[in-house]
């Protein structure tokens, strides 16, 4: 899975995006309780990332489970004439663990900068929250052969300045894999991944450790591939987080990857 410390447990984070109602999150908390408690997995970290509507609902919900909860996004500011936004303030008084900041959904059709999506996760980290980082290129800066220029530029231009493996995680979605059932080789993989880890710790050494996360198109008939790859410290699921046995057959592979790398 990886030859860093970052590895004393993996982290499958499920990320819902704009899906699911409220019969649906209370299906799927059970479901996902039950499968948790039957079959545990000591080496993993679980957490979702709903819509803000079901924030308070999983959090109640996933109380004997062993996942934990994270917001999609967050504003920077911790209060303010934001309307329609939601404050770190906010969410960690909810009970939240994560943010995810800088998803590529934001950045192509929101238009976030880095310098945007260091404030929001420096917001994240000032209440104590633990933001998600995501970077990622677009299928013409591969084609291009700018993958490494494009994930330097935004890790520089993203993470906040005295951030540590305790309060960051970085995520890399190709911006090409994510919802188009295209998924990055191994290779690919483990290249961008060592990159990242590169950079992390050339912007200070204690980064090393940062859980690197891999996400695109990532499905229980290809998680045991990309959790076995070098420098992946778990994943970032979008669709296939919506099924709970799909979500936990990733997690589980997960699992797997990191007793074989610990043996």
């Amino acid at each position: 899975m990886t030859s860093s410390a970052a590895s004393d447990h993996a982290l499958i984070v499920g990320n819902w995006k704009m899906h699911g109602l409220v019969a649906d999150a209370q299906d799927y908390s059970a479901e996902i309780t039950a499968l948790c408690q039957r079959q545990p997995l000591p080496h993993v970290a679980l957490a979702l990332c709903p819509p803000y509507p079901h924030l308070s609902l999983l959090l109640a919900l996933l109380r004997d489970a062993a996942v934990s909860v994270g917001a999609q996004d967050c504003h920077t500011a911790e209060q303010g004439a934001h309307t329609g936004d939601v404050s770190a303030a906010m969410l960690a008084d909810l009970g939240c663990v994560y943010i995810i900041v800088g998803h590529s959904e934001r950045r192509q059709g929101y238009g976030e900068s880095d310098a945007l999506v260091q404030a929001k996760a420096r917001a994240a980290q000032a209440q104590g929250l633990i933001p998600i980082v995501c970077i990622g290129e677009t299928l013409a800066e591969r084609e291009a052969n700018q993958t490494l220029a494009v994930l330097e530029r935004q890790l520089r231009g993203s993470i906040p300045a005295g951030a540590l493996p305790e309060n960051l995680v970085v995520a890399y979605e190709p911006v090409w894999a994510i919802g188009t059932g295209k998924v990055a080789q191994p290779e690919q993989v483990a290249e961008a991944h060592a990159h990242i880890r590169k950079v992390l710790i050339s912007l200070d050494p204690e980064l090393a450790d940062v859980k690197i996360l891999y996400g695109g198109s990532v499905k229980p008939d290809n998680a045991a591939v990309l959790m076995a790859t070098r420098d992946v410290n778990g994943a970032l699921v979008g669709g296939a987080s919506l099924n709970p046995a799909h979500f936990y057959a990733i997690a589980s592979a997960a699992e797997d990857a990191f007793r074989r790398n610990a043996a």
